[in-house]
């Protein structure tokens, strides 16, 4: 790109996998769309991700378990339209994901979480140790589990690339940078500010991850911090159906002949790198659910997930500036929520308005 001004209605600052369904949900609906993305980071949350789509496994609140319902049944409608448009496979996989107990107060809290879920109507069981046992033979005796029928996982790398495609099939662009700075007059967005010059833009999204707090002039401070979750990968055993077990915030699954484990909560700023303590943390987690599980994994990877201090992400209208929009802070369940982000952000920019209820996901819920 030259340093004359390109321009565009929306312009989407990172390409990872939230900043992908945005461009590729805005494009659908016919806007002239641009990704500034600096290049693949080593540390980047997308790539790393175990692609789990667990929202009734995972602790969290009432809210976001309702959006994590949505963003997870959306992949059904999601997977085909994309393996249509781009012939990539995104994986998914829904055969259910059982949170095992291995000590009594495990167990009871599984059991409260189960009573719970049914009584919000959804589907959800205890299985005692024997059903355990019968339907995964490969886990290791426990006093029982939590299983969610409905849960799931997708290739979290191929749905990126899928995302990604279809956005460039649909006349997104994309440009190899990072963005400096967002550019305002009077209360509106006006474009931004890349190393070689400016964008013009309508409407800017922030949609950057943990990197999302780096980028200058926005109108307030965003309470995103990296946390590193680091991960491994060893052959899946032969013998054993394609699974995926939680024990506490452990996890294995299957993906691709693989078993892919993790993962840490680690606040060490934006340092990428892998530890043997990670790594040997997360061994033992996974050789606790399924010990005939490799001692040492085959390779090890770590990514950067952008959390806040409430744990739920910050999307929508930014309420100072006209056009500016967000899509950051995803946390521990950015693959969970990328597509209903897409849409959300999308029928926002294009319609002003989003069906889905975001008011627990509002910028300004930090500083008012």
């Amino acid at each position: 790109m030259s340093h004359k001004v390109s321009s565009c209605e929306v312009l989407v600052v990172g390409g990872g996998i939230i900043g992908a369904a945005c461009a590729r949900a805005l494009a659908l609906r016919g806007l002239k769309v641009a990704i500034c993305e600096p290049g693949p980071d080593p540390a980047a949350a997308s790539a790393a991700s175990a692609g789990i789509l667990g929202p009734q496994i995972e602790r969290t609140d009432e809210a976001l378990r309702a959006l994590g319902l949505r963003g997870r049944d959306l992949y059904e409608i999601l997977g085909v339209a994309l393996a249509d448009a781009t012939g990539i496979d995104i994986g998914l996989w829904r055969e259910g994901i059982a949170s095992l107990a291995f000590d009594d107060a495990e167990a009871e809290r599984l059991r409260e979480a189960v009573a719970d879920q049914r009584q919000a109507g959804l589907r959800c069981d205890w299985l005692e140790a024997a059903d355990v046992a019968e339907r995964f033979p490969a886990a290791a005796p426990c006093l029982g589990a939590m299983f969610a029928p409905e849960d799931g996982a997708v290739d979290a790398p191929a749905l990126t690339r899928a995302l990604r495609a279809d956005a460039q099939r649909l006349g997104a662009r994309t440009f190899s940078t990072r963005v400096n700075r967002i550019h305002k007059i009077l209360g509106r967005v006006t474009g931004a500010e890349i190393p070689a010059g400016k964008i013009r833009a309508e409407h800017v999204v922030i949609a950057a991850g943990a990197w999302s707090t780096q980028i200058d002039h926005l109108p307030r401070h965003l309470p995103v911090e990296p946390v590193r979750g680091q991960m491994a990968a060893a052959p899946w055993p032969e013998n054993m159906p394609r699974t995926v077990l939680y024990y506490d915030h452990g996890y294995v699954l299957a993906r691709s002949g693989e078993a892919i484990f993790g993962s840490t909560m680690e606040r060490v700023g934006f340092d990428g790198s892998v530890t043997p303590a990670g790594i040997a943390e997360i061994t033992a987690s996974a050789r606790r659910i399924i010990p005939q599980l490799p001692a040492q994994p085959t390779r090890t990877w770590a990514g950067l997930r952008p959390l806040t201090p409430d744990g739920r992400p910050i999307v929508g209208p930014d309420p100072d500036v006209r056009g500016l929009w967000y899509a950051t802070g995803h946390g521990r369940n950015g693959v969970l929520l990328a597509g209903l982000t897409g849409e959300i952000i999308a029928s926002l920019v294009a319609t002003g308005a989003s069906e889905v209820e975001i008011a627990s996901l509002a910028p300004e819920r930090f500083t008012s």
